[in-house]
């Protein structure tokens, strides 16, 4: 990278703080104020800062711009994708990439077992979304308010004794998930069937998705699962880093 365009990239995040004069500028790049002003008119005819009144700078509105709409046309399942893959690779079973979307947690990706034995769970379709691991990691971060509505409007079907019992319990599993970091379903769905799950998060900490492990007791137990939640934790934390902008490289570890 080229001595000007460090310099001038530079200036951003110092703006980011607040509105800097030229002096300021100049003397956090320890450059002279003309070198300042010139890097300062580039940026500000690109629309990257913006000069008030009181002759300072702040970031400008064209910055802002590019930011939203960096974020609109991010795709979470293209960029989480490798990152799956890579954990199958290593652990072998399947995977799901779920995200909530108009009160339904849908799956947008997934990767299968390599063992025999695979789950009949569809792209696009619909979760379980009273005892889904991925659903319980989305639901927990919404704001209180609309995570109670949610719950208090869900129904609870007992599809095994291991299921969600009412909103009273769900409210308290996901306050729990919330404070823990990460969530699981051990028989709650299917009974042979288990899950563990941790949330993707952007740039301001929101979840935007969750990922999810699954396997059969048949394959493994749900003790043996629960040793893989290091790894899927990790793998979901890499995805986080690339998607909100934070990893330099692609780290699917």
């Amino acid at each position: 990278m080229s001595q000007t365009v460090d310099r001038a990239l530079s200036i951003l995040p110092l703006l980011a703080q607040g509105p800097a004069d030229l002096g300021q500028v100049a003397e956090s790049l320890g450059v002279h104020k003309s070198t300042a002003l010139r890097l300062l008119r580039t940026l500000h005819e690109h629309g990257l800062v913006h000069r008030q009144q009181d002759q300072r700078y702040r970031l400008g509105a064209r910055l802002f711009a590019l930011a939203q709409e960096a974020v609109e046309n991010l795709d979470i399942r293209e960029i989480a994708h490798p990152y799956l893959t890579a954990l199958n690779e290593r652990i072998g079973h399947t995977i799901h990439l779920a995200v909530y979307e108009e009160g339904e947690v849908l799956y947008i990706d997934k990767v299968e077992s390599r063992y025999p034995v695979r789950m009949y769970s569809r792209i696009g379709r619909p979760v379980a979304i009273t005892v889904a691991a991925v659903a319980k990691l989305l639901l927990a971060d919404l704001p209180e308010g609309e995570r109670r509505a949610v719950a208090m409007k869900l129904d609870y079907p007992p599809y095994t004794p291991r299921s969600t019992p009412n909103a009273a319990a769900f409210l308290k599993e996901l306050a729990t998930v919330r404070e823990q970091g990460w969530a699981t379903d051990l028989g709650g769905h299917e009974e042979s069937i288990n899950c563990v799950g941790a949330p993707i998060r952007g740039a301001d900490g929101r979840v935007v998705a969750a990922m999810s492990v699954s396997a059969p007791n048949v394959v493994v137990t749900a003790e043996e699962l629960l040793t893989l939640l290091p790894q899927v934790r990790r793998t979901a934390d890499a995805i986080s880093r690339e998607y909100s902008g934070t990893a330099p490289t692609k780290d699917t570890a």
